[in-house]
C-alpha cells in the first residue's frame, strides 16, 4: 500500500496537546512530518518604525519553545524539522521532495501571517498539493458562536453576555500517544541561536517577576503551579493588578500567545479546579480574561487591517498625534522623568514583560500626555513583549488611544494617582530605578517637585542622575 504523507506546519501553536492541525494530520496520513520555520520576515526584519520585529526576549522565548516542541515530538516517536528562510519556499521544497499530499496548519487571520499562508498555498497548488486549515488560537470555535463574525458585538460586555448565554466551550483534544514517523531522510535542521538573529545572549535579570521559559512543558507547569500547587487562583481577581513578584497574576500570557498553552486546556483545568476545590469570582475572572483574548481576535477578523491603521476600528485618526522619534526614544528607554512610567519601561526592556496595569499607564502616557502616535507604541510592544499577539496588542492600543471599541470616551489615566494606588510605598519604582532609593514615599513618584535642598539631601540631581520630567506631575495632583 502506498504511504500517504502529510506535513504539519507549526505556527503559533507550539504544543502537542489540544492541537487540531496535528490531530487532523494524524487522522489523514500514515506518515506525518512536523515542521517549524524561523521566517526571516519575522525574526530578521524591522517594524514600520524601525524596531526589531522580534526583539531579543521574544526571540529567546520562541527558540526555547521550539526546542521544547522538538523534545515533545521526539518523545512521541518522531522529529521536528526546523528551517530558516521564507516559509512558503522552505515548506514548498520539503513538500516537493517528499511528495506529500497536504499541509495541515492552524489558520492565522492578520495580514502578514495571511500573506505567508497565501504564498505557500500558491506554491503548493503548482505541485498539486493544498493546505488544510484548522483552529488553534481561540477558546471558542467561531462556528459555535451565536452570530457571524461580521455581526460580532463591538463592545466586550455585549459580546460576553451573548456568548456566555448560548455557547459551550468544547473539550480539549487529546494529546497523541504516538506520532507516525516518516521514511524520508530529511535533515532535522538546527534551531537558531540568538546570535543568528543579531542578538547577544543575556543572563536572567533577578528583578524579573518570573524566569519565563518558552515551551509547552513550562506553560503546563505554570498552569499547574498557579491552580493546583498553590491555589493562587482563589485570589486572582484581588491580586491581578499587582506589579511585583511572580504570583500577583497567572503569567500565562506568553505561553498562550505562542500557543504553547491552549486556552481550552486552561479553561478545562479551571473548571476541574472549581469542581474539586470550589469556584468564586477569581476562578471566573480567569475565564473572563480568556474571553477578552477571543474578543480581540474576533475584532481582528471583523475589521481586518483597520486595527493596524492610525484611525483604528473607528477609522478616525487623531491628527494631534505625531511621529516624533526623539520623544518616543525617551519613552522607550524609560527616561521620561515620570518614575512610574520609567520603571515599567525599564522592566519591559530588561525582561520582555510588563504588568497589565503598567501597560495601560505607559500607553496612556505616550498617547494622551506626550501626544505620540499610538502605532509607534504598539510597534515597540510588538518588538519587546514575550506575550505579543497581533490582535490583543493592537486592539488594546486602539482601545487606549480612543480609536477602538471603548464605550468610555477619552480614556486618560491619571499617572500619579495610579502610581500611588498600585505602588503606594514606591517599592516597584525603586526596584527598577535604584537612583530613587533615598526618596521618601511622599516624593518617590514626584521627584520633579523636589527643591534644590531636597535633591542634595536625597543625593539626586535632576537632569544628571535622573531625568527632568517631560510632563509636570502637578498636572495630576
Amino acid at each position: 500500500m502506498e504511504s500517504k504523507k502529510v506535513v504539519v506546519w507549526f505556527r503559533q501553536d507550539l504544543r502537542v496537546h489540544d492541537n487540531e492541525a496535528l490531530t487532523h494530520a494524524i487522522a489523514a496520513g500514515n506518515e506525518v512530518i512536523p515542521i517549524f520555520i524561523f521566517d526571516d520576515r519575522i525574526f530578521k526584519a524591522k517594524t514600520r518604525f524601525g524596531f526589531p520585529k522580534t526583539g531579543v526576549h521574544r526571540a529567546k522565548f520562541t527558540i526555547e519553545a521550539v526546542e521544547d516542541l522538538r523534545k515533545n515530538i521526539q518523545a512521541l516517536g518522531s522529529e521536528l524539522i526546523v528551517r530558516s528562510g521564507n516559509t512558503e519556499d522552505e515548506i514548498y521544497k520539503i513538500c516537493k521532495e517528499v511528495k506529500s499530499s497536504w499541509v495541515f496548519c492552524n489558520r492565522e487571520r492578520t495580514f502578514e501571517e495571511v500573506a505567508i499562508q497565501d504564498a505557500l498555498e500558491q506554491n503548493l497548488w503548482s505541485i498539486g498539493q493544498e493546505i488544510i486549515y484548522s483552529r488553534g488560537k481561540m477558546l471558542y470555535y467561531t462556528q459555535d458562536l451565536p452570530f457571524p463574525i461580521t455581526h460580532t458585538p463591538d463592545v466586550f460586555t455585549a459580546f460576553r453576555k451573548e456568548v456566555e448565554k448560548f455557547t459551550t466551550i468544547r473539550e480539549p483534544l487529546k494529546t497523541p500517544e504516538k506520532l507516525p514517523g516518516f521514511s524520508d531522510d530529511l535533515e532535522s535542521g538546527e534551531i537558531p541561536s540568538l546570535s543568528d538573529f543579531g542578538f547577544v545572549d543575556y543572563e536572567f535579570d533577578q528583578r524579573s517577576v518570573l524566569d519565563f521559559k518558552g515551551g509547552e512543558s513550562a506553560g503546563l507547569n505554570r498552569l499547574k503551579y498557579y491552580l493546583w500547587d498553590t491555589d493562587l487562583i482563589k485570589n486572582y481577581k484581588e491580586t491581578r493588578n499587582g506589579l511585583l513578584g511572580a504570583n500577583y497574576s497567572t503569567k500565562l500570557s506568553p505561553w498562550l500567545s505562542l500557543g504553547c498553552l491552549s486556552p481550552k486546556k486552561v479553561f478545562s483545568e479551571v473548571k476541574k479546579y472549581e469542581t474539586e476545590r470550589g469556584s468564586n469570582k477569581s476562578t471566573y475572572w480567569l475565564f473572563f480574561e480568556l474571553m477578552w483574548r477571543d474578543f480581540f481576535r474576533l475584532m481582528g477578523k471583523k475589521y481586518g487591517n483597520a486595527i493596524f491603521k492610525k484611525g483604528g476600528l473607528i477609522g478616525k485618526p487623531n491628527d494631534e498625534l505625531t511621529n516624533d522619534m526623539r520623544i518616543t526614544e525617551l519613552w522607550t528607554q524609560g527616561r521620561t522623568g515620570m518614575p512610574f512610567i520609567d520603571a515599567n519601561m525599564k522592566e519591559l526592556n530588561a525582561t520582555g514583560f510588563m504588568s497589565n496595569r503598567g501597560r495601560q499607564n505607559v500607553a496612556s502616557f505616550l498617547v494622551k500626555d506626550l501626544k505620540i502616535n499610538w502605532q509607534i507604541g504598539a510597534d515597540y510592544f510588538e518588538s519587546q513583549l514575550i506575550d505579543y499577539d497581533p490582535c490583543s496588542n493592537y486592539c488594546n492600543w486602539n482601545y487606549l488611544a480612543g480609536v477602538g471599541n471603548d464605550p468610555r470616551e477619552d480614556r486618560h489615566f491619571n499617572i500619579l494617582s495610579q502610581a500611588k494606588r498600585y505602588d503606594p510605598h514606591g517599592e516597584y519604582v525603586r526596584r527598577w530605578l535604584p537612583e530613587l532609593d533615598e526618596l521618601p514615599n511622599n516624593r518617590v513618584h514626584q521627584p520633579d517637585i523636589l527643591s534644590q535642598q531636597e535633591q542634595e539631601d536625597f543625593h539626586l540631581k535632576l537632569g544628571i542622575n535622573y531625568p527632568k520630567s517631560m510632563v509636570s506631575s502637578n498636572r495630576w495632583a
